[in-house]
């Protein structure tokens, strides 16, 4: 009788790591087809400034957005970026252009400035590698129906670093990671 115990407590945990597993893989994507409640989701992130010291010899590619059950994710395509990128990432009152101190107008209830240490150029022939334009919307990047993101503005590539802004609906719980050549930031639903 005991076996048996053994046995089904053991198909419940492996159970229950598929499951796991499944939502790690859908959180991964930036697409879930589930809503958690907000208990679920995870705010331990704490909203911080995040910073990794790192250079990257290769240029911004893309960045683009992604919705999940719990957050909203901006993605930073790093072309070929190998090792650690650097980024410093935080709350702002304002979003000043790096390099000219201009007051780009950004909107939602918070701004969270993103910077990464890869330009918006090749460095070796000048030539742009992403197309973002002072104080103009991100291309590409399209925000209706977030429940997070309410605006993203392209500020500067200045000395090798790339300043964007992330409008959110209000000062909430991100967290910041590298995967590969791409540069991740994930601002939670709730606190």
């Amino acid at each position: 009788m005991r076996r048996w115990g053994t046995a089904v407590a053991a198909l419940a945990l492996t159970a229950a790591g598929l499951a796991a597993t499944a939502g790690t893989a859908d959180a991964a994507s930036g697409q879930t087809g589930r809503t958690p409640s907000a208990a679920a989701c995870s705010t331990a992130w704490g909203s911080g400034t995040k910073s990794v010291t790192g250079a990257s010899a290769t240029p911004l590619k893309n960045i683009r957005t992604g919705r999940s059950a719990c957050y909203d994710r901006m993605v930073l395509d790093l072309g070929g970026a190998s090792g650690k990128a650097g980024y410093h990432v935080g709350y702002v009152d304002q979003f000043q252009q790096d390099g000219s101190g201009e007051v780009i107008p950004v909107k939602g209830g918070a701004i969270l400035e993103v910077f990464v240490s890869a330009s918006s150029y090749d460095p070796q022939t000048g030539k742009q590698t992403y197309a973002g334009r002072a104080g103009k919307p991100l291309p590409g990047v399209y925000l209706a129906g977030y429940e997070t993101f309410r605006d993203a503005k392209f500020g500067a590539s200045f000395e090798g670093q790339t300043q964007v802004a992330l409008g959110t609906r209000a000062k909430l719980p991100f967290r910041v990671f590298q995967s590969g050549n791409r540069l991740v930031v994930d601002v939670a639903h709730h606190r």
